[in-house]
């Protein structure tokens, strides 16, 4: 189904649906309404009986006023007659309340000016009513007065049927007033039920044709559910056509940074290859004619070989494939014992400052790749300043938190020694800083960079589980951060920088038993190692190398190739140490994934020299492995 039926099923759902849900909706509006009518009635209800109530409140109060001024006048009337005590108690209990009563008669009548009018005529009448029982209870007390009952009524009697008629004026005009509200109270509570009713009536309504209508929008929705289905297995399809081209994509990008980086590799191989053929060439023609251009051409041909052997090493480590040596290393000493090194190889016209953190962390990573790695940064700097400026180095413990990790995919969250190398130069565009990493990308003059450095030290502390980011700005600077996991494990004698003198002693009458199943290389390493002053004896595989250890039991040193046919070399060491325990035993091989290297780091107490290698670094590490004092077993 296409996204057009689609749309026109849900408009056919819109208008089928639209006539029930007018009906509803007005209902809704009609409900909203009479809720609010509903609402108002009931307060206008609760007020009317307010009313009546309040009206009510005014006739007590009234007739507690006029029983006050009888009460008064009775017991005043009773002690004039009988001077007895007991008559003044109402007499007094009036004096005490009358003022409050008609004080609350006043705040219950603010809303109705003739009943203020008649209260306030009330109140004169009262206070004389008062004042009147007042002089006759002092005659009384006044034995020249003369006898009580010849004294004149006349007077109280005037003033309390005047109080008397007003409070049956005001008692009229409220009972007037509390039967019209009686009756607004009553139509309220009419309009009131009338109004519920009708509420009542309009959600019943709302109800029938809501269940109508949901019954036929549920056969509308399973109607869409089904089209939707389709529409759904239409789009899957569509999906994996749309995944199958971006793969396609994905493998052409591929395949172009593949072309890049064999490009790459192609092109500097083949300069250096070049160097190599010619000088070993014109090296052989001139070796009788002009030996001194004859040895001027081999240390030309030997050069360009190093550089290829250094560039290999430069891929591995990119590709994070070279064989690592880890140790506990003290970032602050490895970084402080490269002061000389990096003062001769970046000049005297950069200068160098060292931040050196304190309570630096461990690290463990591989002290040489290291050392490497902030030289390789160096030299970068270095060239960022042609006409000089400043470079720092600067060591410090730092925390990678979750939220830097979720920025930075390559990240897990935790406490990194961070090495930063920053320097005063041109800086770089966005653009160069997303693809510093990348190998063989390089802005230098042609001739001035293979494009390896930064890649190789990507992939050294990828490899050694760390993190690398680079910070910088056009025109003021760069900053390389490399971020190295903290060493939790115990401390171990910090390894220190490797950059030391090779050391070249002789062979000390020491039996080497060489095993290499490429003859010429074979037969270099056996001219090498005589050379230095070894005794050697050799072997194409395990099994013939295990025979020569039969017929030689004094065997000092074990030069093996790891990657043979059949036996290999961790399996034939295992053998020659267990006829020989005193044997040592020097792995070498062009292959990083072998028996000897895991994850990229040698196992425990394994010497290895990667090929290619020149005569100096294999008399310095045979002499390192056979110098090593015994292991126990």
């Amino acid at each position: 189904m296409t996204a057009d039926a689609v749309g026109a099923g849900g408009l056919t759902l819109v208008l089928r649906s639209r006539r029930p849900g007018l009906w509803i909706a007005g209902g809704v509006a009609l409900l909203a309404v009479l809720l609010c009518l509903d609402l108002g009635l009931t307060l206008r209800q609760r007020a009317d009986n307010a009313m009546v109530a309040h009206s009510l409140v005014v006739g007590q109060r009234l007739a507690a006023v006029l029983s006050r001024l009888q009460d008064a006048e009775i017991g005043g009337r009773g002690y004039e007659l009988t001077r007895r005590q007991d008559f003044l108690g109402p007499y007094d209990q009036t004096l005490r309340t009358l003022g409050p009563d008609l004080d609350a008669l006043g705040v219950a009548t603010t809303d109705n000016p003739r009943q203020q009018a008649a209260l306030s005529r009330l109140r004169g009448l009262a206070s004389a009513k008062m004042a009147e029982v007042a002089t006759g209870l002092t005659l009384t007390q006044t034995p020249a007065s003369g006898p009580p009952l010849l004294r004149s009524l006349s007077a109280g009697k005037t003033i309390m049927d005047a109080a008397r008629r007003e409070i049956t004026g005001m008692q009229d005009e409220e009972a007037g007033l509390l039967i019209v509200r009686q009756a607004r109270a009553e139509a309220t509570f009419f309009w009131t039920w009338a109004v519920s009713l009708a509420g009542l009536a309009v959600v019943g309504v709302v109800t029938v044709v809501g269940l109508r209508d949901n019954a036929r929008r549920i056969a509308l929705v399973t109607a869409a559910r089904d089209d939707l289905t389709a529409a759904n297995a239409a789009l899957i399809a569509g999906v994996a056509r749309s995944e199958a081209a971006e793969a396609q994509v994905r493998q052409m990008h591929k395949m172009e940074a593949v072309g890049q980086l064999t490009g790459g590799i192609a092109h500097d191989f083949n300069n250096m290859l070049a160097i190599v053929v010619a000088s070993l060439d014109l090296a052989r023609r001139q070796i009788r004619s002009h030996p001194d251009k004859a040895t001027e051409r081999i240390d030309t041909a030997l050069d360009a070989a190093n550089r290829a052997a250094i560039l290999t090493a430069r891929l591995l480590a990119f590709s994070r494939q070279q064989a690592l040596s880890p140790a506990v290393l003290d970032p602050n000493r490895l970084v402080s014992g490269m002061s000389e090194l990096l003062r001769r190889t970046i000049g005297e016209q950069i200068r160098v400052e060292t931040i050196l953190g304190g309570g630096l962390w461990r690290v463990h990573a591989d002290a040489a790749q290291l050392e490497n790695a902030v030289l390789n940064l160096c030299v970068n700097a270095r060239d960022a300043m042609p006409g000089g400026g400043r470079l720092t180095i600067e060591t410090s413990n730092a925390h990678l938190d979750d939220s830097y990790a979720r920025l930075n995919a390559d990240v897990l969250p935790g406490q990194y020694v961070l090495v930063a190398v920053t320097d005063s130069g041109a800086g770089m565009t966005p653009d160069v800083v997303r693809r510093a990493f990348e190998p063989f990308y390089t802005t230098k003059a042609v001739g001035k960079g293979t494009g390896l450095g930064l890649s190789q030290v990507f992939g050294f502390v990828k490899q050694s589980g760390g993190h690398a980011k680079i910070y910088s700005e056009s025109g003021v600077g760069t900053s390389v951060k490399i971020y190295l996991p903290r060493w939790f494990g115990p401390d171990e004698t910090p390894a220190v920088s490797l950059a030391a003198p090779v050391r070249q002693a002789a062979g000390r009458n020491e039996v080497v038993l060489v095993v290499e199943d490429d003859p010429d290389v074979q037969r270099l390493s056996i001219d090498a190692l005589r050379y230095l002053g070894y005794a050697v004896l050799h072997a194409s595989s395990g099994e013939e190398a295990l025979q020569v250890m039969a017929l030689n039991p004094r065997i000092d040193l074990l030069f093996t190739d790891i990657v043979m046919p059949g036996m290999t070399g961790r399996v034939l060491a295992d053998h020659a140490t267990a006829l020989s325990p005193a044997v040592r035993v020097l792995y070498t091989t062009g292959y990083t994934r072998n028996a000897v290297v895991h994850n990229g780091v040698l196992d425990a107490g394994v010497a290895l020299l990667p090929k290619p290698f020149t005569v100096d670094q294999l008399a310095a590490k045979v002499r390192d492995v056979l110098d090593a004092p015994a292991t126990t077993p």
